[in-house]
């Protein structure tokens, strides 16, 4: 199994809109790509940025192959929507790992 891990730093001045928009909005678009059996998202305690607040949301996939897929075909266009509606408000990273 393959972890697809986006850590979100967010201001939190929007923090409460950014939180109910992914799961509301963002989370089940990216589900409806069928390219993920599954998400979880965590709140991020350890911070050193009292300006923001940090969120991981992991995405889980079957394969390599399904997350090329999804990177290629539909990341693009949902990574510029969260840029459109939050803008510099929020920064993001994004790692894969592999469950052992």
């Amino acid at each position: 199994m393959l972890i697809y891990n986006v850590t979100v730093g967010v201001d939190k001045s929007i923090e409460q809109e950014w939180l109910l928009w992914m799961k509301e909005v963002h989370i089940p678009d990216v589900m409806r790509t069928q390219m993920f059996t599954g998400h979880k998202i965590y709140k991020i305690l350890t911070t050193e940025n009292e300006e923001s607040t940090s969120y991981a949301i992991q995405y889980s996939a079957r394969s390599l192959n399904e997350l090329e897929v999804y990177l290629e075909k539909f990341a693009p266009a949902l990574r510029d929507e969260v840029q459109r509606k939050f803008g510099e408000k929020q920064a993001s990273f994004r790692s894969l790992l592999e469950e052992i």
